[in-house]
């Protein structure tokens, strides 16, 4: 029995504890009960939106009401708000890759690790959702390199030409990179911060190379992320030329979605990873996808390892890397091909002389919402769990006993609702994330085809494509690995 807790304790992230209830727990009803709702729901929307949604909806470009010289934009202006909080962004990151290298190396009591997994890449996940791309103006590797070039001008504008067939594979890359290195390498304090001081000489030498505007368009993995996750926001901020000032506008939430699509498959793939990813996160804490290595059913590891991989686990254990590395570098590309299988059976329900490729970029950003519904839902007990701590290692960043603000021994304890809550709230977040898809694919649907029947015929793919993703993204919320048994 000890010999199998090693094994298990041994196996699972120590992040992934909080991606689950952490201890079992039995839904209100069963869980084909939520999937058969949850489906009806979608099937109802879909009608709906059939029905109502009026023929041709225009560009898609919704009307939107200028906040440029709004009273509170002009006050902080005049109070350099921008600069202040571009320092702060800065002042975070340095802060954030200091207290990685001499800080303690409890990652509980160093404040790198829930300044950067916590703070940084949920907390501004979930507030691009709502005030736009404002990451564009307070990246601090952005506000390093315009530092830079201001000192040295020709620093930015590089020196090759970025090749356009490029697109966004260079931030794809980085982007499975950096989750290969939450699940798989264990980060700690140290290497955290030995991955975010590399990252900035990245960012650095890709600016010298191809520029400014072409890096963090294309390649800086972060920005890419969250300018999708703003296409969803009501507020839609685009930031200015160098040394101008962006704009600002309130739009109807989810209108970015519609006013773009992508350029290449390549930002199609990107949008999928972002779903993949979050979605292996969780499979890979189930137990039939824990026994699929580890017991070995088919027979595909014991031959490698010399018996059975639970027995061997020393042995077996970088091969169990090996095949998480590679499922999740495959997860994007096996979305990537259900959903050409999904719109190429719509091409050919419709009789559309459209290509499949146009078809593909056409509907690639009605899928966000659905990414950002699957991330909150999966993430959000982390957040509230390790959130709040933020504000206590804020006062002893390095973990040295220091109690500069005096919040040091306070905001320590975990806020969780009661599980009947959190198991709701993420239904709630899986659905409504779904229904905005279908609404979302609905209109873009009206838009690309020639009649409202085809419009409505193509989205029965579609509609199928996202039940799938319902049902299946509900099945691995309710899988918690706390309730796996090892024989």
């Amino acid at each position: 029995m000890l010999r199998a807790a090693l094994i298990l304790l041994a196996c699972v992230p120590a992040v992934a504890q909080a991606h689950t209830f952490g201890r079992l727990y039995t839904l209100p009803v069963p869980l084909w009960l939520y999937a058969w709702g949850a489906a009806a729901a979608l099937v109802l929307s879909f009608f709906a939106a059939g029905y109502f949604m009026g023929w041709r909806t225009g560009t898609a470009r919704s009307a939107a009401i200028p906040l440029d010289d709004s009273p509170v934009l002009a006050a902080l202006r005049r109070l350099r708000a921008p600069q202040l909080l571009q320092l702060a962004s800065v002042a975070m990151l340095l802060l954030t890759i200091a207290t990685g290298f001499f800080g303690s190396r409890d990652p509980l009591r160093n404040f790198s690790m829930t300044a950067f997994w916590i703070l940084f890449l949920l907390g501004v996940t979930y507030a691009s959702a709502f005030a736009g791309n404002f990451y564009a103006l307070l990246n601090p590797w952005r506000v390093l390199v315009s530092a830079v070039g201001r000192i040295a001008p020709g620093f930015a504008r590089g020196r090759l030409a970025y090749p356009q067939v490029l697109d966004a594979w260079p931030a794809l890359a980085l982007y499975v990179g950096l989750i290969w290195f939450e699940l798989t390498f264990r980060a700690t304090p140290f290497s955290l911060a030995v991955v975010l001081a590399g990252y900035t000489l990245l960012n650095f030498a890709g600016v010298w190379l191809v520029g400014a505007a072409a890096w963090f368009h294309h390649c800086e993995a972060f920005s890419v992320f969250f300018r999708n996750v703003a296409r969803l926001a009501p507020l839609d901020y685009r930031p200015g030329e160098p040394g101008g000032r962006g704009s600002l506008a309130l739009r109807w939430p989810g209108a970015g979605a519609l006013q773009e699509r992508p350029a290449h498959l390549a930002s199609v793939i990107f949008v999928l990873a972002m779903l993949a990813a979050t979605a292996y996160d969780g499979l890979r804490e189930t137990q039939p996808w824990f026994a699929l290595f580890w017991h070995d059913p088919l027979g595909i590891v014991t031959p490698l390892v010399g018996e059975r991989p639970i027995e061997g686990f020393v042995a077996a254990r970088p091969w169990y890397r090996v095949w998480d590395t590679a499922w999740l570098v495959a997860a994007p590309f096996l979305y990537f091909g259900v959903y050409v299988l999904t719109v190429a059976f719509a091409r050919v329900l419709t009789a559309t002389q459209r290509p499949l490729r146009e078809l593909l970029l056409d509907f690639a950003y009605a899928l966000l919402p659905i990414v950002l519904a699957y991330h909150a839902a999966h993430y959000f007990t982390l957040l509230l769990d390790q959130g709040p701590k933020i504000l206590s290692l804020a006062s002893d960043p390095f973990g040295y006993g220091w109690n500069l603000f005096g919040t040091a021994n306070k905001f320590r304890a975990a806020y969780l609702p009661d599980l009947t809550w959190v198991w709701h709230i993420q239904v709630m977040l899986i659905l409504t994330g779904h229904v905005s898809s279908v609404v979302l694919a609905h209109r873009v649907a009206l838009r690309v085809f020639d009649s409202r029947r085809e419009a409505i015929l193509s989205q029965l793919p579609m509609l199928v494509l996202m039940v799938s993703f319902t049902v299946a993204g509900l099945w691995i919320m309710a899988q918690p690995l706390t309730a796996m048994v090892i024989r």
